[in-house]
């Protein structure tokens, strides 16, 4: 993501007009297409947080902004790691929004995505994972390393 490896393509690889247009969000939905954001494990840590944080913020390692006008909103940026990632793996019937019928696949996470300073969306942490109606993780916020 922007986080890790935004510097190096922009000092490295591409040089600054084409590092600005690395994973292009914004000009997607422009275009009518739904797109998702992901992770590059081991290269970059599983943490979707952070894929939240980099396509809102678009903030290298450094602290430079890669190419602000791809910078999306937290609910498109929700969008895609949910709805849309279930579109795209033809799964969209059964996973990807709350409704009735469909896996109760969901995280509860300690503040509002949509409210919080999105400067601070990798903070966030996830208190608990339901996996098809079942609490498959659940933090213990008072004593961390009690975590089941």
């Amino acid at each position: 993501m922007y986080t890790c490896w935004g510097d190096w393509h922009y000092q490295s690889v591409f040089g600054p007009q084409r590092s600005s247009f690395i994973s292009p969000a914004q000009s997607a939905k422009n275009a009518g297409i739904l797109f998702t954001i992901h992770h590059h494990s081991p290269v970059t840590p599983p943490d979707l947080m952070t894929g939240l944080y980099a396509a809102v913020n678009r903030i290298t390692r450094s602290g430079m902004v890669l190419g602000s006008g791809g910078r999306i909103s937290v609910w498109d940026a929700l969008k895609a790691i949910t709805i849309n990632a279930a579109y795209q793996y033809h799964e969209e019937k059964n996973k990807g929004s709350l409704e009735i019928g469909k896996l109760a696949d969901l995280v509860i996470l300690n503040q509002n995505t949509l409210t919080i300073d999105p400067l601070k969306l990798r903070d966030i942490i996830v208190v608990e994972t339901i996996k098809e109606g079942k609490s498959v993780f659940k933090r213990d916020l008072e004593h961390p390393l009690n975590d089941h």
